[in-house]
C-alpha cells in the first residue's frame, strides 16, 4: 500500500497500558468508597477515554446516572494516579520500538487516541515513544472521540497529507470505523484489546509489529528494516 505519514492509536497498540489504567480507576474508585475490579474487568471497558471507563465502572455498581460532581470527583482521582505513574506497570509493546524508530526516520508520526492530551502525552514520555512522534493528538473534548474522523481529520492537516495517504493502525472498532469516516486506510492489531473478530476485507491485519513493514515495503526500505 501507500502511506505518507501513519496514526496510531495507543492503548492496546502501542502500550500494554491495561495494569495502569485498572490501576488508575481502582485508585480513584476507592477515593469514593467504591471497590475495583479486576483487570480482564477493565481491559474489556478500554478504548473510549477515561469519562467513559468511569461510568462503565459506575454502571457495574449499578450507578447508570452518576452526579456530576461524583464524576468530575473520580476524573479528578484517574488523572492524578495516571500522571503520577504512567506506565508503572504495563510496557510497550514488544517490537513497537524497533518499528517505530525506523519509519520514523522516513514517514511522520501521530499518536492518535481516546485518552486526553495530557495523559497521552505522559503515558507517551514514559514509554520512551516521544522521539519517534510528530504529533500527540487527544480527545479533549467527547465530540472528538473516535470514532469521530475529526482526530485523523487534524493528524492529516498537521503532518502535511491527505487524509487518503494517512494509514491509521489501531486495536478497537471506534479506531476502523474513524478512519473509514475520515477516508484514511487502516490496519487493525491482533495484539490489542478491541476484539474485532472480522475487520472487513478493505482492513489490513497485523499479527506483529514487523508486519507493518510489509505493507509500507519502499518505506522500509529506505529506513533500512
Amino acid at each position: 500500500m501507500r502511506a505518507d505519514a501513519l496514526a496510531f492509536d495507543l492503548d492496546g497498540t502501542l502500550v500494554d497500558s491495561a495494569p495502569d489504567i485498572a490501576a488508575a480507576l481502582a485508585a480513584a474508585l476507592r477515593a469514593e468508597g467504591f471497590g475495583s475490579f479486576e483487570l480482564r474487568v477493565v481491559r474489556a471497558w478500554i478504548g473510549d477515554g477515561p469519562d467513559v471507563l468511569i461510568r462503565r465502572a459506575l454502571a457495574a455498581h449499578g450507578l447508570d446516572n452518576p452526579a456530576p460532581e461524583l464524576l468530575r470527583r473520580l476524573r479528578a482521582h484517574f488523572d492524578t494516579t495516571t500522571l503520577a505513574a504512567p506506565l508503572a506497570h504495563g510496557r510497550v509493546f514488544e517490537g513497537i520500538e524497533a518499528v517505530l524508530d525506523g519509519l520514523s526516520e522516513v514517514l511522520p508520526i501521530a499518536v492518535v487516541t481516546n485518552k486526553p492530551t495530557k495523559l497521552a502525552c505522559a503515558v507517551v514520555q514514559a514509554a520512551g515513544l516521544m522521539p519517534y512522534v510528530t504529533e500527540v493528538l487527544g480527545a479533549d473534548t467527547p465530540a472528538l472521540r473516535k470514532p469521530e474522523p475529526a482526530l485523523l481529520h487534524t493528524a492529516a492537516r498537521q503532518l502535511g497529507v491527505a487524509a487518503s495517504r494517512l494509514l491509521m493502525v489501531g486495536d478497537g472498532p471506534a479506531d476502523l470505523q474513524a478512519a473509514a469516516a475520515a477516508g484514511c486506510p487502516a490496519a487493525l492489531v491482533d495484539w490489542g484489546y478491541g476484539g474485532v473478530a472480522d475487520p472487513g476485507p478493505a482492513v489490513w491485519r497485523l499479527r506483529a509489529p514487523q508486519q507493518l513493514l510489509a505493507l509500507l515495503p519502499r518505506q522500509a526500505a529506505q529506513a533500512g528494516l
